[in-house]
């Protein structure tokens, strides 16, 4: 899309400095301030995403197998299957979730490939080689798993990233890996992250005023802390804060996602002033908890409001110097400009329903509205809970249940459960189990049927599920019984002297206990096309009373 810069010698550098002292000489700079390039712009924005791309790979390739593989708890093939079942044709089920998959197959060993030259190819941006096919490559991947991740992938920062890095396939020359030694990008394409991040910001600001009167009365954080997904160590330190600096942290929030946004369409002071407030509010809430990548992927399209002169402090002078040199001697080619054009005419008809939504009284929190999902509604923490459940699972392998039957707990790497151990920082990495069993907490099992289906898979001693969790309680061999239970969670206080995090109250049975055998969950996880018919029933003498789950 544009044309490759020279190879570099000492004459050329020559040449740079003497242009470099021509544009700065020159009588109007005065008037017009630096000029807005967007060199170090891309630089910056490209290897942060490369990061967010590698950090996102990296997760699913570690946990592809247990969840969506042929023997995971949602596999994907089962679900193309349906897919096509309901579609009739390829073509059909293609323009209805794109998905390169529909054509490679959903083998674990074609996933685990996609997912493995993924986390490669991100490394490589984030080693500065890219262009707009490696990034087009990129997000193919990654939507073709969202794809096919059912609930495991339902959350906004999803489709968040593959719009961001749709939108940096337009800032990447095609031919050529190093974009910095390339033209600037047409400066619409950096406008149009500057619109996603005022979409980003401004949906989640409306969705909280809409969504829960705590964040009206400004003491919605005096629970934020304790019942998001995944609290860090620092959030059980933010929790004991006194109700004051809370009502401070929410007016915060509500400026910088209701009040920032807006001057990132402003002048250039103000548009480097929104920018600080956004990055810096998006590392407050990456150090407050384990919110996935979310924070750091947000940040990416704020960097669209820096320019080359505000960010070239970050640089060393020879570099900075060199940036600014080649940035006024080249420009972006004829075709380059004309694809960011079109560009800007699709994300401006796109955009109709996403601002639609935004004016709603009924807003979504997190909606696409094309298949593709090119141009999205965002939004996070609309409502607050005041209260932490958790579903805790357990086991034994007492012949009989009694009384005096004893449970072990299986812990998952994250979430709470030993109410002894350390709450984790993780962010930007993403357990997607420990966050699918935090929603499962506020509904039944009914509402989360994989879980029904993990429990199983713990019974029969699967390997797969048995790497989702922080330990097995029972290496030797599998359990007899499996119960969930239902638990009600909070901090302790500081300087208490129980040497706990938390302290928790037992709330109801969430899942009475499950045999492998047990006739009702056969006929559950058969319903759910996750064991064959013929395995369905146990054996008349297997028969015992279970609970009986209805899909």
């Amino acid at each position: 899309m544009a044309r490759e810069a020279p190879p570099r010698d000492q004459a050329d550098d020559d040449d740079d400095g003497a242009l470099l002292r021509r544009i700065r000489s020159h009588p109007l700079r005065r008037f017009l301030g630096p000029p807005q390039t967007y060199l170090l712009t891309r630089f910056v924005l490209l290897r942060l995403l490369g990061f967010v791309y590698f950090i996102a790979f990296f997760s699913l390739a570690r946990q592809l197998g247990p969840l969506l593989g042929p023997q995971g708890l949602l596999p994907a093939d089962r679900f193309l299957e349906r897919l096509l079942a309901v579609t009739g044709s390829e073509g059909a089920a293609f323009r209805r979730l794109p998905t390169l998959f529909l054509w490679l197959g959903a083998s674990e060993g074609v996933l685990q490939a996609a997912a493995w030259l993924g986390a490669a190819l991100s490394l490589a941006v984030c080693a500065g080689v890219t262009n707009a096919v490696v990034q087009l490559a990129l997000w193919a991947l990654y939507l073709s798993f969202v794809h096919v991740g059912q609930v495991f992938y339902g959350y906004g920062w999803e489709h968040q990233l593959a719009e961001t890095g749709f939108l940096a396939v337009f800032l990447c020359p095609v031919r050529g890996f190093r974009p910095f030694r390339s033209p600037p990008p047409p400066a619409v394409v950096i406008w149009l992250f500057r619109w996603l991040i005022f979409r980003i910001m401004l949906g989640a600001g409306l969705i909280k005023l809409r969504g829960d009167p705590c964040w009206s009365d400004l003491t919605c954080l005096v629970y934020h802390y304790e019942t998001q997904p995944v609290p860090s160590p620092l959030s059980y330190y933010l929790h004991q804060l006194p109700a004051p600096v809370h009502a401070v942290g929410v007016l915060f929030n509500h400026l910088v996602e209701l009040v920032v946004p807006w001057f990132a369409f402003g002048p250039r002071r103000a548009r480097h002033v929104a920018g600080v407030f956004l990055v810096l509010f998006q590392c407050i809430l990456i150090a407050s908890g384990n919110l996935s990548f979310l924070n750091w992927l947000t940040i990416v399209p704020a960097i669209a409001c820096f320019d080359d002169g505000a960010l070239g402090r970050l640089f060393p002078s020879r570099l900075r110097e060199r940036a600014a040199a080649l940035a006024a001697q080249l420009s972006p080619s004829r075709a380059h400009h004309v694809a960011a054009a079109l560009l800007a005419i699709l994300v401006l008809c796109l955009s109709v329903n996403p601002v639609m939504n935004l004016l709603s009284p009924r807003q979504s929190m997190n909606a696409t509205f094309d298949s593709f999902g090119l141009v999205n509604t965002y939004g996070a923490f609309g409502s607050v809970g005041r209260e932490r459940y958790e579903v805790i699972l357990q086991g034994t392998s007492d012949e009989a249940l009694g009384e005096g039957t004893r449970w072990l707990e299986y812990d998952l790497p994250c979430k709470p459960g030993d109410v002894r151990r350390r709450p984790c920082f993780i962010t930007p990495y993403h357990y997607r189990l420990d966050w699918q069993i935090w929603f499962a907490a506020f509904g039944s099992y009914e509402s989360e049927p994989w879980l029904v289906h993990f429990i199983y898979k713990l019974l029969s001693g699967d390997a797969g599920a048995q790497r989702l969790l922080a330990g097995n309680p029972f290496p030797g061999a599998p359990p007899r019984y499996i119960r969930a239970e239902l638990y009600r969670y909070s901090f302790t206080r500081i300087g208490d002297g129980s040497g706990a995090w938390w302290r928790r109250a037992r709330v109801a049975e969430y899942l009475p206990p499950l045999s492998v055998d047990d006739p009702a969950l056969r006929r559950f996880l058969a319903a759910y096309g996750w064991l064959p018919a013929s395995r369905a029933t146990a054996p008349a003498s297997d028969e015992k009373g279970g609970v009986e789950v209805n899909p």
